[in-house]
């Protein structure tokens, strides 16, 4: 009788949830969040009753993941695998679910055998043990959302308990992040690393970050023999030893480094091989890397691999370029002080004139707490100043924005607040030229915002396509 409860529970679940998604996209809703809600609630230990069902290959960390993603699904496409994927980035349980269960026929038949599945770090302690994933790929750890994640210890902790809880998967983590790393040490399951090699490094204004300045296992204080951003380098502790490990997959050289594109030479064990990125940015190095590990533990050879860096789509409001009246407006998802200092030094490498707007929201998703932004190095927009046409702020705080702009040193009569977000868009395409670049930085509430705007008078794709 209880087993005909529990396949009953599972059953209903599928229907219902695939209902309620078909219900909201008729609405114009994303329908990537609440069916899985739903589901949850009929049948709480869905994840145990789907792992049998599907090859998981899961990614968390604090930034990069939509990107890899993005990478590792082109790398399953050249692999000839079909897959599912959360492509809208709802990464949370209820997203998961919701995506988990769209790849299942009525009466629970797996249509395809691949799950690729952006996590939350915080959710991953959770899921991952239930849904025993193949392939774990952890890109890295950064301070984020203080008042959702908590300390970054706590975020590192949630991952190494989800991989203590999946033994038998494979790991592929980013050397040069000491936490990061360190969930290879002592573990049984086997890993990959990935990371930058010594002094490839292709910008400047180096910034000095302490979110991890000391050894993990005795803290004692890193000695790096380079660093890239962040705490991301090569590591070592002269007290203990603990050092960077080598890495299997590695950037070797950065060849070209501009506004558009990173063409970078990758070392494989046996090969090495040159790949024109269809991403610029140092931090999109990383996650090609982290993608390329994932294409080589697919048994990829080099021209299939450069073939999906060089043409891989970037995700939802991860450096998306969207036709707007004879402009390219670029949407650059923004949520924490490591990866905001990245974009901002990624718009140093803009040669022409541009417009730069700002759209921060406190939700929940974004994170209350906004002090973050003080962290955040505004200061070296002053190298690029005179090629913004115009700073423009918008969203709940928006107000706060413009007062860490002016502090920065931006002047007060370059600096424009504008309430809503369309007005925002207007403004930006107003203040610039035919054929330049407008650059659009929101926190994620205000990014769903807009580009859901955008999409009613553009006639853009939805987010979840």
């Amino acid at each position: 009788m209880r087993k005909f409860f529990e396949k009953f529970r599972l059953g209903l679940a599928i229907i219902v949830t695939k209902l309620t998604v078909f219900g909201l996209r008729l609405l114009g809703r994303g329908g990537t969040s609440l069916p899985g809600k739903i589901a949850l609630k009929i049948c709480p230990d869905i994840f145990f009753k789907l792992s049998d069902k599907f090859r998981i290959i899961m990614v968390t960390g604090t930034n990069g993941k939509t990107t890899t993603s993005r990478i590792i699904a082109g790398m399953l496409d050249k692999a000839g695998l079909k897959y599912i994927t959360n492509k809208s980035g709802a990464n949370l349980a209820s997203g998961i679910a919701t995506t988990l269960i769209s790849a299942l026929s009525l009466t629970g038949r797996p249509l395809v055998r691949t799950a690729l599945l952006e996590t939350d770090e915080a959710a991953f302690r959770t899921i991952a043990p239930k849904l025993k994933p193949e392939i774990v790929i952890v890109t890295n750890f950064f301070r984020d959302q203080l008042d959702r994640f908590g300390e970054l210890y706590a975020t590192l902790n949630s991952v190494r308990e989800g991989i203590q809880g999946s033994p038998e998967s494979k790991l592929i983590l980013n050397a040069d992040d000491s936490l990061c790393a360190s969930l290879g040490q002592n573990a049984p399951n086997p890993v990959i690393y990935f990371g930058l090699g010594d002094e490839v490094y292709p910008e400047e204004f180096l910034i000095a970050n302490a979110d991890a300045a000391y050894c993990i296992n005795c803290k004692s204080r890193y000695e790096y023999l380079s660093s890239s951003f962040g705490h991301l380098g090569h590591f070592k502790c002269p007290n203990c030893g603990y050092e960077r490990p080598v890495a299997q997959v590695e950037c070797t050289q950065v060849l070209d480094y501009d506004n558009i594109s990173s063409t970078i030479e990758i070392k494989l064990p046996g090969e090495k091989f040159a790949a024109k990125l269809a991403l610029p940015g140092l931090y999109n190095i990383y996650n090609a890397l982290a993608g390329t590990a994932v294409g080589h533990m697919l048994d990829l050879k080099e021209p299939d691999l450069v073939y999906v860096l060089e043409g891989f789509e970037c995700g939802f409001g991860r450096m998306e370029t969207l036709p707007v009246n004879g402009r390219d407006l670029k949407l650059i998802l923004v949520k924490n002080p490591t990866g905001f200092n990245q974009v901002l030094k990624y718009l140093l490498t803009q040669k022409e004139n541009c417009v730069v707007g700002f759209a921060i929201n406190d939700k929940l998703a974004d994170g209350t707490d906004i002090s973050w932004l003080w962290d955040v190095d505004f200061e070296i927009l002053s190298f690029m100043q005179n090629k913004v046409r115009g700073f423009f702020v918008s969203g709940t705080r928006a107000e706060d924005m413009a007062v860490r702009l002016k502090y920065s040193g931006i002047p007060s009569d370059s600096i424009f607040i504008k309430h809503p977000d369309t007005e925002l868009i207007d403004s930006m395409i107003e203040a610039s030229k035919e054929n330049e670049t407008m650059y659009l930085l929101p926190t994620y509430t205000a990014m769903l915002d807009i580009r859901k705007n955008l999409k009613k008078r553009f006639n853009l794709k939805e987010f979840w396509e």
